[in-house]
C-alpha cells in the first residue's frame, strides 16, 4: 500500500476482471462500550443536578452553553450513532464509486477517529490497562475471523508469506499480502492506526490534560513537521507514523469532547479556525493534484489533516454546544433499528464490504447468463453494483457479526 493512499484504492468499478474467490462465509466502531476500530463511541448521559439540589452548585460551569438534552434509555447517543453509520455509508459509498470529492463531503475517517477518541477517554477512567485489554479483545477476534478467510484465498493464489505474517495476529502493522487479495486486505491501515491509537491514548490523555487547548491545536504539529521537515521511510514504519499525524487531531478531538474543553471554547474562534483549516485543507488539496494525479484527500495526508479537522471540529462542537441528540431518531423505528444495526456490527460492516463488492462483480457477470435479466436489469449500472454489494454485506453480517458479540463476551445474535 502506498504512504499516500488512506481510506481506498482504485474503486471497485474499475476492475474489469476479477479473480474469483474463495467462497467467504459470512459489516463500525459497539456493543456494550464500543471498542473495535471501525467503531465509534456512545457517550452515556451525565446525572442532571435539578435546579434545587445541593449539587447543582458543584456542576461544572457550562455558560453561554445549551445544556445537554435528555439521553435516551440505554445509554445510546444517537447523534454520535447516525455519524457512525453515515460515515459507514460513504466508506462504501467511495470503495464503489471511487468519487474523489467524496471525502470532502464527508470525512469518515476522521469522524471514526474522533469518536473513537471520545469513548477511550471516557472508558480511561477505568485502570488503562484493563482498558485496552478490552479493546484489544473485542478487535481481535473480528480480525482473525475475516483475516482467516483472506489469508487462505490467498495461499491458494501462491501467497508465500514470510515472517511478517505475525502482522495477521496482532496488526500493529500493515498485514502482508499477495496483489491478487490486496483490495481485501488494503484497509487494515485504519485498524492499524487504531490499534496504536488505543495503546498511546494512556500516555496522550495524561500530556491532553495538562494543557487541553493548547495540546488540541499542537496535535495537528506532527503532520506539519512529516511534510515539510522529515519524510519517513517508505515501510511500516513509516506508513503507520503518518497515518498516526494525520488523525492525531481527530482522535485529541475526542479527548477535548468528553471532558468537556469544546463546551468552553468561543464559537467565533471555533467556527473561524474550523473553516481556516477545511480552507487551507482544500487549498492545499487543488494546488497539488500534479503529485498524486487527483485532489482526493486520501491521496494528500496533509490536507486530509486540516480538513478532517475543521470539518470534524464543527460536528463535534455543535454537539457538545447544543447537546445535540437526534431524538426524533426514536420516532422512525425502522431507520432507528438500521443505525443500531450499524453501530452494533460496525466492524464486521467495514471489515467485510470490500468482499462483498469484490464478490459483487462475477456475481453480476453470471446475471448476464439470464436473458429477462440482461433485459431488464441495469447490469452496466454502477448504482447496481453499489446496490448488490449491499445486499452482500447484509448477509456478511447476518453470517459473520456475531463474533462480535463472542468477543464483547455476550450472547451471539444473529442481529443485535
Amino acid at each position: 500500500m502506498g504512504a499516500h493512499r488512506r481510506d481506498g484504492r482504485v474503486p471497485v468499478t474499475q476492475v474489469t476482471q476479477v479473480t474469483p474467490v474463495v467462497p467467504v462465509a459470512a459489516v463500525p466502531p459497539a456493543p456494550g462500550e464500543l471498542t473495535d476500530t471501525a467503531r465509534l463511541p456512545r457517550v452515556e448521559a451525565q446525572p442532571k443536578a435539578s435546579a434545587t439540589s445541593p449539587t447543582a452548585d458543584a456542576a461544572p460551569s457550562t455558560a453561554g452553553t445549551a445544556p445537554s438534552k435528555a439521553r435516551p434509555a440505554g445509554g445510546r447517543d444517537r447523534y454520535f450513532d447516525t455519524l457512525r453509520a453515515v460515515a459507514l455509508v460513504r466508506v462504501v459509498t467511495y470503495h464503489t464509486f471511487g468519487w474523489p470529492w467524496a471525502g470532502m463531503v464527508l470525512p469518515s475517517m476522521g469522524i471514526m477517529f474522533a469518536l473513537a477518541g471520545t469513548l477511550m477517554a471516557k472508558s480511561l477512567e477505568r485502570p488503562a490497562l484493563k482498558v485496552i485489554r478490552s479493546r484489544v479483545r473485542r478487535l481481535l477476534p473480528p480480525f482473525w475471523f475475516w483475516g482467516f478467510f483472506v489469508v487462505i484465498a490467498m495461499l491458494i493464489h501462491g501467497w508465500m508469506p514470510g515472517w511478517q505474517i505475525v502482522y495477521w495476529v496482532v496488526p500493529l502493522g500493515d498485514p502482508p499480502g499477495n496483489a491478487w487479495g490486496e483490495q481485501a486486505w488494503e484497509i487494515l491501515w485504519y485498524l492499524r492506526t487504531y490499534l496504536w491509537f488505543v495503546l498511546l491514548s494512556p500516555l496522550l490523555l495524561r500530556v491532553f490534560r495538562l494543557a487541553p487547548v493548547a495540546v488540541l491545536v499542537l496535535s495537528l504539529a506532527p503532520i506539519v513537521v512529516v511534510q515539510f521537515f522529515w519524510t519517513p521511510p517508505d515501510d511500516r514504519f513509516g506508513i503507520g507514523i503518518i497515518d498516526l499525524a494525520t488523525y492525531l487531531f481527530c482522535w485529541i478531538l475526542g479527548f477535548a469532547h468528553r471532558d468537556g474543553v469544546l463546551q468552553r471554547l468561543k464559537p467565533f474562534a471555533v467556527v473561524v479556525l474550523s473553516l481556516a483549516a477545511i480552507g487551507y485543507g482544500g487549498w492545499y488539496a487543488f494546488t497539488h493534484q500534479a503529485e498524486t494525479g487527483s485532489y482526493d484527500l486520501d491521496d494528500i495526508p496533509y490536507a486530509q489533516a486540516f480538513w478532517s479537522a475543521g470539518f470534524v471540529t464543527l460536528l463535534m462542537y455543535a454537539k457538545a454546544r447544543f447537546g445535540i441528540d437526534f431524538a426524533w431518531l426514536a420516532r422512525f423505528r425502522r431507520l432507528d433499528r438500521i443505525v443500531r444495526i450499524f453501530n452494533a456490527r460496525a466492524v464486521t460492516l467495514y471489515l467485510w464490504h470490500e468482499l462483498a463488492l469484490i464478490l459483487a462483480v462475477p456475481l453480476i457477470d453470471q446475471f448476464w447468463n439470464v436473458p429477462a435479466f440482461e433485459t431488464y436489469l441495469p447490469l452496466e449500472s454502477q448504482w447496481f453494483m453499489f446496490g448488490i454489494g449491499w445486499l452482500l454485506i447484509g448477509v456478511f453480517v447476518l453470517l459473520c457479526g456475531w463474533v462480535e458479540d463472542v468477543a464483547a463476551k455476550t450472547k451471539p445474535r444473529l442481529l443485535p
